[in-house]
């Protein structure tokens, strides 16, 4: 993979939109709330926005988001990612960039929700899922480099994970973290592939007022094992609301362990990166992993 990381400014977007759409122009172009890692996103106007890749693999996303989320958006009640256009790379930027229609809302991971409200974006979440998982009559992409493997068995990042709880030994259960992951690793799929998101996180769910209003950032999807988009029921959710996000999703008890290993995947690699393992962030992580081989 190829992470090599530019960070498109303000000044670029503007540049970018004058040479290839003067007819947004004259449109003011200003910073979102919170940017992202992946892409650097910008308002562009009222009604839309520009999304610009960081890097070589984040570019990979943009075509595939183009061609498949005008078809999936019409067989889902919550409103996704619709792409107006599609930029080209300049001489000062080497990737192509999407143009979105703005969509109403803030993210998850701005808000601080209620018990009650949670509860029910959970049986939104669920309801968004399985909407998505019965989609049939849109042909998808396999798991790969495109969208780091989401949806491929969690073994895949087998190497990667090993290595990550051992780093850890001396502050987290490195005997049931490796039980747990050696579980999940001997399952197989033994259902039919189904569409995923493949990034299913709280930056990329939005929520106008109480209610879920759209979720975006489809680079991710593919049409693959469920598993990985199960993690948020321990990323996020807890108590009640999880309880209820796992009735409502009905998988059988092997994609729920991969889920789980997904998740212990996720927060260990999120955990080696902190320096400071007191941190509060750090402390979070470590709670993940906790109830993940708590199950």
């Amino acid at each position: 993979m190829n992470n090599k990381s530019i960070m498109p400014t303000l000044d670029l977007a503007r540049e970018l939109i004058a040479e290839q759409f003067p007819e947004y122009a004259s449109l003011p172009i200003i910073d979102v709330e919170k940017q992202g890692h992946d892409n650097r996103t910008y308002r562009l106007g009222e009604h839309m926005l520009i999304r610009m890749p960081t890097a070589e693999d984040y570019a990979l996303k943009v075509p595939k988001e183009q061609e498949l989320l005008p078809q999936l958006e019409k067989r889902l009640s919550i409103n996704i990612s619709a792409p107006i256009n599609v930029g080209q790379p300049s001489k000062d930027y080497p990737y192509p960039f999407s143009i979105y229609k703005w969509l109403p809302g803030r993210s998850v991971n701005l808000l601080v929700l209620d018990n009650e409200v949670l509860e029910q974006l959970a049986f939104d979440l669920a309801k968004f899922l399985k909407e998505l998982q019965a989609i049939s009559d849109v042909e998808g992409p396999e798991p790969g480099q495109h969208n780091w493997w989401r949806g491929d068995h969690v073994s895949v990042y087998d190497k990667g994970a090993r290595e990550q709880i051992a780093e850890l030994a001396e502050i987290i259960d490195v005997t049931r973290a490796l039980a747990l992951w050696d579980q999940a690793c001997a399952t197989r799929c033994n259902k039919a592939p189904i569409w995923i998101h493949g990034d299913f996180a709280i930056g990329n769910i939005l929520m106008d007022g109480e209610k879920l209003s759209a979720v975006i950032d489809f680079g991710g999807a593919a049409v693959g094992d469920p598993a990985c988009d199960l993690v948020i029921a321990w990323t996020y959710l807890k108590g009640k609301a999880r309880k209820i996000f796992i009735s409502e999703m009905d998988m059988d008890p092997d994609t729920w362990l991969r889920a789980r290993a997904w998740a212990l995947w996720k927060a260990t690699f999120e955990l080696c990166q902190i320096a400071d393992k007191n941190r509060a962030d750090a402390d979070g992580q470590r709670r993940i992993i906790d109830e993940v081989m708590n199950g």
